[in-house]
């Protein structure tokens, strides 16, 4: 593999979009490039605000500067865009910013709840018409097997959410759900609990976790709080006029024609029956990193919301600490990637380091992507500063995947 000198200027991600003659551009673009390692800050700290469609809450995600710097570079508006492991739809959403197709997968049903609506938006105004429709003081009945949300809640605020998940779910029984109701769902589940009055709940853990009854009891004891009433409604409006600021009706409109065509699957990345052969031009992944983080322990409130059976996902959902195990998943991955990849179509795969840095996952999945037919085109490390969210999680610097990104981009030749 041919090693470039790691390059210590920053790199303007939207100057060398326009500026042809970069050197990084023209390897990235030749469909020669072979082998080629890049190590540098890939983009700086004033580009790393994406649109503000993009803020919405889920647990090891990327920034959306990632598939933007490889979308951008590699496909051509019209072209589809994909990610075996959607999550939070940071791929799916960019590529539509861009005006690409997309297709989106991943085994958690959330991610498609937080996915799709904004992949087609309503306007404000529909938002705040159908938000004064709903009845958020009807009686919902509670069933036995109903989570106890007293220590999150207010009883009054209870009361609303409750009326809104019937809303939302009589909505999905009867087949009357349009992209309004799929927009307050989404915002709904990303407002359940956080730690600021912009969400439902009482102060309480990040708004990607969701701590247990009895552990909120705790907290709440400890700070010396109480749930105070909150307006469900008047929320979900405010939190929808930020996730809509940064977006034109221009783009709005052309968003919501793309997603007529949009892909939508909910399964494991190693079967991708709803994939046609050779349909994708550009994938932008990033997979479960080993043991670091369990997704589905994170999400049984969100499930709840959406009449979703938290343990039956959780036991779908594979998070392997095992890198044998880890590396099998991947191959098979891989191997329906080459599949549903055109010839000349590229696989961005985000990898990262794991166990104290000691395990970089990129010289894993290299060698994978070729046993799956692709070539290496070249391996990205993007260097970034410590992060908040990583501080949160209480990840140092560089370690444990979250702070450098590590991006092996194959191509199939």
């Amino acid at each position: 593999m041919t090693v470039l000198l790691a390059e210590t200027a920053q790199f303007d991600l939207f100057a060398a979009a326009a500026e042809p003659h970069d050197r990084l551009d023209r390897l990235l673009r030749d469909p020669r490039t072979r082998g080629e390692r890049i190590e540098r800050e890939l983009w700086t700290s004033r580009q790393r605000q994406g649109n503000s469609l993009h803020e919405v809450s889920y647990r090891a995600c990327f920034k959306p500067q990632l598939p933007h710097f490889f979308i951008a570079r590699l496909t051509q508006p019209g072209e589809r865009v994909f990610d075996p492991f959607s999550g939070r739809g940071t791929t799916a959403i960019e590529a539509a910013l861009l005006g690409r197709r997309i297709a989106a997968n991943d085994i958690n049903p959330l991610s498609e709840i937080l996915t799709r609506p904004r992949v087609a938006p309503p306007r404000i105004d529909e938002i705040r018409e159908r938000l004064s429709a709903i009845d958020f003081q009807a009686d919902a009945a509670v069933d036995e097997d109903d989570p106890d949300l007293s220590p999150f809640y207010h009883p009054e605020t209870e009361q609303q959410i409750r009326a809104l998940r019937h809303y939302l779910a009589e909505r999905q029984r009867t087949g009357s759900e349009d992209a309004v109701d799929r927009w307050i769902r989404m915002v709904a589940t990303n407002r359940l609990t956080g730690h600021s009055p912009g969400f439902f709940s009482v102060y309480t853990l990040p708004p990607n976790q969701a701590t247990t009854p009895e552990r909120q009891r705790e907290i709440n004891l400890k700070r010396g709080q109480a749930p105070e009433k909150r307006d469900v409604a008047a929320i979900i409006l405010k939190k929808s006029a930020q996730l809509l600021s940064g977006l034109s009706e221009a783009q709005r409109q052309k968003m919501v024609a793309l997603a007529i065509d949009a892909w939508f699957s909910t399964g494991r990345a190693q079967n991708l029956a709803a994939v046609p052969d050779g349909s994708i031009a550009l994938t932008v992944t990033s997979p479960p990193f080993l043991d670091v983080v369990q997704y589905a322990e994170d999400n049984w409130l969100r499930c709840w919301f959406n009449c979703i059976d938290a343990q039956a996902v959780g036991r779908q959902m594979s998070v392997s600490r095992s890198l044998s195990v880890w590396s099998e998943e991947m191959a098979a991955t891989l191997r329906e990637l080459y599949r549903v990849t055109r010839q000349g179509g590229h696989v961005a795969f985000e990898v990262g380091e794991v166990r104290g840095g000691q395990v970089k996952l990129d010289e894993v999945i290299a060698p994978l992507g070729q046993a799956a037919g692709f070539a290496v085109k070249a391996v990205l490390i993007n260097q970034q500063r410590f992060t908040k969210t990583a501080n949160i999680w209480g990840v140092a610097n560089n370690r444990k995947g979250t702070n450098t990104n590590r991006i092996v981009l194959f191509i199939k030749e």
